[in-house]
């Protein structure tokens, strides 16, 4: 499904977002994001997404998007 403007990270799934983190921690994933970086990973489904969010961060920048989304995701799960 495609994001609509305005919609970033909302519609990724949550399964990509953590390997895209992962390839963060890891050191694979190489910032500032970019098309091509997003290919190598297979995610060019997501790229629109991936770079409404995430181009021109840093490393860090980047690391606070995905933990922010991630963590705000997880608190909906965990909620009664």
């Amino acid at each position: 499904m495609a994001a609509g403007p305005g919609r970033a990270l909302a519609d990724v799934p949550t399964d990509t977002l953590k390997s895209l983190f992962r390839a963060l921690i890891s050191g694979d994933l190489r910032c500032p994001l970019g098309a091509w970086e997003v290919a190598r990973f297979g995610l060019q489904s997501w790229q629109a997404e991936l770079l409404e969010a995430l181009r021109g961060l840093d490393e860090n920048g980047v690391r606070a998007v995905l933990v922010a989304v991630l963590a705000e995701r997880n608190s909906r799960l965990t909620q009664p």
